[in-house]
Formats: structure tokens, sequence, C-alpha cells
């Protein structure tokens, strides 16, 4: 079956109006007609699974450090919002469980970007992976995505029926080669950079395609006329409103 993929996707929520990568930003979101969002995880230094794009913890809480080396129990007790704005002062970080049932309460779909700390590439997959099963049934509204090609095998080995996306910036010279190996379902591409030479090459592999991160109208009805499938961006309203007057 195709994944039935939306024209839009809320990237880390709507983080150009709430903190990303928290349940407000996902419920800001879900208040503009936002389907499906797209989120980061990683791994605490036990292994605990949180929703969190950074690979330190200071641009986005009063915290300080690498998050592979903090625990998750000083991880909770940061405060992630005011950093935004005071209006957003004492929202905490969310585990992936957490955010989960959020989604699930939203009827939203989702898609998980595995962002393993360097050296933990197999390991965030597997334990991500691993939580996601015991509280994720539906498998339509659900995109499993990664730059990290370890990540992208091991969520291949653990989880086979599950459809996977490979991020590509940088394009490499083996992409297809790439794509067919980790048999993924989507490829999620830099909509900025990218040309109408590489859409339409991906067109005739017979791969849907998602753009990130797409913030301006213009670019956002460009992409849509090339033959992209949908966009992440920040402003789900801004970009909503651009594309529904194309018909």
């Amino acid at each position: 079956m195709t994944l039935k993929l939306p024209r839009i996707i809320g990237h880390r929520g709507a983080m150009g109006y709430a903190p990303e990568n928290t349940i407000e930003s996902v419920q800001t979101a879900a208040e503009m007609g936002v389907q499906w969002v797209e989120l980061d995880v990683k791994l605490t230094k036990d292994d605990i699974p949180i929703i969190f794009h950074d690979e330190t913890l200071e641009r986005t809480t009063n915290g300080s450090g690498l998050v592979a080396q903090t625990l998750y129990e000083d991880i909770a007790n940061l405060e992630a919002g005011s950093w935004f704005g005071d209006s957003f002062a004492g929202i905490k970080i969310p585990t992936l469980e957490e955010m989960c049932e959020a989604l699930i309460h939203l009827d939203l779909g989702l898609n998980l970007e595995i962002k393993p700390c360097p050296g933990r590439e197999k390991e965030t997959a597997e334990v991500a992976l691993d939580h996601l099963s015991r509280i994720w049934d539906n498998h339509d509204n659900l995109l499993i995505s990664s730059f990290s090609h370890v990540s992208l095998e091991t969520a291949m080995e653990m989880a086979a029926d599950w459809r996977r996306g490979l991020l590509i910036d940088e394009w490499p010279e083996n992409w297809k080669d790439l794509a067919d190996y980790l048999q993924v379902s989507v490829l999620n591409i830099n909509g900025n950079e990218c040309t109408r030479e590489q859409v339409e090459a991906i067109i005739d592999m017979d791969y849907p395609i998602l753009a990130y991160t797409i913030n301006d109208p213009q670019r956002a009805r460009i992409l849509q006329s090339w033959g992209v499938d949908g966009v992440f961006t920040d402003v789900p309203d801004i970009i909503q409103e651009s594309l529904l007057t194309i018909h």
C-alpha cells in the first residue's frame, strides 16, 4: 500500500509559532489544521528517547552540555520554552512516549526523524523504534526518516513494515543505490537547494518526494509545480494558504 503523504507537514510541530519539538508546538500545528508533524528523536545518557534536535542543550533550554552525556532525570528538570517567548515559560522537553500519546490524542501523523548523537546511530534507532512499537499502531500515518544510513538500516532490520524516508542534503552520487538498498518509501530533500532536474530524477525512479524546510510561499508553489508531493514548514498556515490557490 502506498503511503498517503500530506501536502504539508509541520516542521518540529509548528516551530514558527511555538517552541520546536514540544507538545505545545504540536498542539499549535493541530489547531492550524495540520495532519502530520515532523519531530526529532535522540537519546539521553541513560537511553531515554526524547524529542529534541540539537546535540547540545544550550539553544532551546536553560541547561548546557551534550544531550548524550546528560541523564534523563536532569533533562526532565530543564525549562524549554522561555527562549522562544515568555508565554511559553515552563515548557518541558517531552519523551518520545509522552509525545506519541499527545499525537495519538490529536490524531496526527508522524514523520519521526532519528537524530542520533555521533556514534549512537544504531542505538538511537533501536531504542526509539522499540518504544514506538509499544505505542504506535497505525502504520499508515508513520514515516521513519534519517540522514543516517546506519539508523535507517537498523529500522529496516527491526521494523521492515514501517515506511522509511531517506534524508538528503548534499546529493551523494549513489543516492539511487542507497534508496534502493534501504528500501525507502520516500525521499526527503532540501527543497531550498534542489533543482528541477534532481526532482525529476527522483520522480523517474517512482519515489514520492517531501521537501524541507519551506517557509516561502513562492518556493512552495514552484516545488508543487515540479511534482513534489509535500513540504515541511515552520509556518503551516502560510504555506497552506499558498498551496490552496493551486487547483
